[in-house]
Order: structure tokens, then sequence, then C-alpha cells
């Protein structure tokens, strides 16, 4: 299989990665639940993967990072935990469901919001984010990068007004983290949520979020946590936002992962996805019949080309495309409603192509191919 689903998941890890999670699952105990050697073991390789987020992130103390199971989980702590009935928050069109509907859930308990909205190419305008900022704006919540079209967003850019204003900045990096460059501090990031299995090439179930020292956030769950038993809920990070046993063994693939990306250089690999992804395009935007959405003007993006073929089904065009030439891609909706809304694809949907760096120019090259076939019998 040609596995061009990347934005959803990272199917190809690193060996190492691999070996991590099978090592651990032989090996480690409970973090922070007793001194023997099992429950030793797995705090020294989840700090460590604490010690290597801080780095990648810009954090200042590798304690402000705390683990979740993905994204959906990072920003249902953030967004629930800081923002109050009266509040008014500001997003964008861009967002994925797991910013979307926590914000629609506080929405209907009194919590008032301004979508940011975004042209035909899903490029929002900033000027229209400072102007909806009001005295009672608590946060500014935004995707570094769209998992649909592939857009960025200048979360410094947003991140510098936010601070400006004395509004908090809420951060989805999704699909960034482990490809982009990320400094918490240089872009006012107050929380960063991010998740383990896609670009930072670690297993699923595995997730966090980086919080702003100083910044209190209401815990999403309560229970264990290894310290001050005989008391109420830890308020430290990250034991505060880490109820419950870790995912130690997911968090030992993860470290093997970030060891990886360190080795490798989170460079090199964004500037070999860029290749294919640019490569894909150049060889499927004239062809009669395709539409892609999105930005290409732009020389950074994420590593994904999103398209649709005449009026066929985005559903129909992905199954062709695995059954037939056994390429994996992505059809539907994406969990991405309002940006389908401004690109006028909420019926058809539409199909992404998403891009790792362990993919091959043979890869590109069947899969352009492909969507020339289709495109002809269309």
């Amino acid at each position: 299989m040609i596995y061009l689903d990347n934005a959803a998941t990272t199917m190809h890890k690193p060996q190492e990665v691999i070996d991590a999670v099978v090592n651990a699952m032989g090996s480690l105990g409970n973090a922070g639940r007793g001194a023997n050697t099992a429950s030793l073991g797995a705090a020294r390789i989840i700090y460590e993967a604490r010690e290597r987020l801080a780095k990648l992130f810009g954090a200042e103390d590798p304690k402000q990072i705390a683990f979740t199971s993905n994204s959906t989980e990072s920003l249902n702590t953030a967004i629930r935990g800081l923002i109050d009935p009266g509040d008014h928050v500001i997003t964008t069109v861009l967002e994925h469901n797991s910013v979307l509907r926590p914000i629609y859930d506080l929405q209907e308990k009194g919590v008032e919001v301004t979508f940011v909205k975004s042209d035909d190419k899903g490029r929002i305008c900033y000027e229209e984010i400072e102007q909806a900022i009001r005295p009672e704006t608590k946060a500014i919540v935004t995707t570094h990068g769209s998992n649909l079209t592939g857009n960025l967003v200048d979360i410094g850019r947003i991140g510098k007004m936010a601070h400006d204003h004395g509004v908090l900045y809420i951060v989805d990096a999704s699909q960034t983290a482990g490809v982009f460059p990320i400094d918490v501090k240089a872009m006012h990031v107050d929380v960063l949520c991010f998740t383990g299995h896609k670009g930072l090439l670690g297993p699923q179930g595995t997730g966090g979020l980086y919080v702003r020292e100083g910044l209190k956030i209401r815990p999403l769950k309560m229970g264990g946590s290894g310290v001050q038993t005989y008391n109420h809920h830890p308020s430290e990070m990250p034991t505060a936002l880490e109820a419950g046993t870790l995912n130690g063994h997911g968090i030992a693939g993860l470290n093997a992962a970030l060891g990886y990306i360190e080795r490798v250089g989170i460079d090199t690999i964004r500037r070999t996805e860029q290749k294919w992804m640019r490569m894909f395009y150049e060889g499927v935007k004239d062809i009669p019949g395709v539409k892609i959405y999105g930005d290409f003007e732009t020389e950074e993006r994420c590593p994904i080309v999103t398209l649709n073929i005449g009026d066929y089904d985005s559903a129909e065009v992905s199954d062709e495309l695995l059954m037939t030439y056994d390429i994996s891609t992505r059809p539907g909706g994406h969990c991405a409603p309002l940006m389908h809304e401004a690109l006028g694809t909420v019926e058809q949907g539409s199909v992404r192509f998403s891009f790792s760096h362990f993919n091959t120019e043979e890869e590109i090259q069947t899969a352009i191919r492909a969507v020339e076939e289709l495109a002809k019998e269309e």
C-alpha cells in the first residue's frame, strides 16, 4: 500500500519507536506509584520525554508539559479549563472539531464566540482577529496548520496580538508538532496542544499540552496522582492535569520518536515532506477536472494536497484509489465542517493526500498517474 494519509496518523514509524513500545511492555511499571525498579524506570522514561518535548517547543521547564491521550483531550482540557460563562472566545473557520465541539458546548452555557472567516483559499485575515477582541475576551483559539487545506497560520503574529491585549492564546499543533519549528515563548503561546501519533511519529494514544508557567487550568479529570494521597487533587504541574495511570508504554514509544526526530532533524523531515507535497501538486494541478483547495503560493505549508475530481463524491474517488491503485487517502469532511462550508464542499467532501518523509518519489509519481487516469475517466 502507498500510504498517503499521514495527516490522520503516521503509519510508518521509525523502528526504534516499535522497539521501545515492545521493550516497555515487558519492563515498565507504573510511574510515580512506588520505588521499585520497574516504577522508577517508567518515571525516568516519561521525564526524558518531557525534557525532549520542552526542548522541542522552547518551554521553560519540563514540568510544564502534561501528557494526555491525544490532541482532543488536550484541547478539551485547555478550553474547558480556562473559559467560563460570560467570557468571549475568538476562533476561526479553519478549526477541527476538537476545537469546535467543546466551544459549541461552552457557547450553550453562556460563552460568546466569534468565528473569523476565511477566503476561498482558506486564508484568514489577521486584522479581523484583532478587531474581534473585546474587554471580555478570554482567549483566542486557533490551529497552527489546517488539516484540510494545509495552510499554515502565523501563530507568532496572533500570539503577540493576544499578548498585547492581555488575552490567552491556545494553539492546536496537531498537524505541525514535529514538522515545523515552534517556540512557545517567542510566539507568546499560553497553551500548546499536540498529539503524538502524527508528525511526532509516536504511537496512537499519546499526546499532551504545554501550559505557560503561572497559568492554572482546571483539570478535566481528577483521581490518583501518586502524590498527596490525603489531600485534594494536586494543583502543581504536571500532576494537576495527569490524573490516573499514564500511557507509559506509549510515552516510551513517543520518547524514542522524539530521539529519532532529534537525530534526523526537524528541518530535514519538513523539507522532504514538502518536496513530496510540491511534486504531487505540480503533477496534478493542471489536470482537467481536478480542483485543488488551499493556498499554494506560500512556500511553507503543511504537506497536504486536498482535491476533488469533477463532480465525483470524494469517498468514491478515495475508494477507487485504494481498490485499483492501492493508495490510501482520506475522503469526506475531515472533521472540519466550517472549512468545508467556506470552500463549498460540504456535500462532495474532498480527497486529502498527506505526505511523510518515509514516502518515495516512485510513490508520488504513481499517485499522480492515478489522479490523471481517474480524471480521464470522469
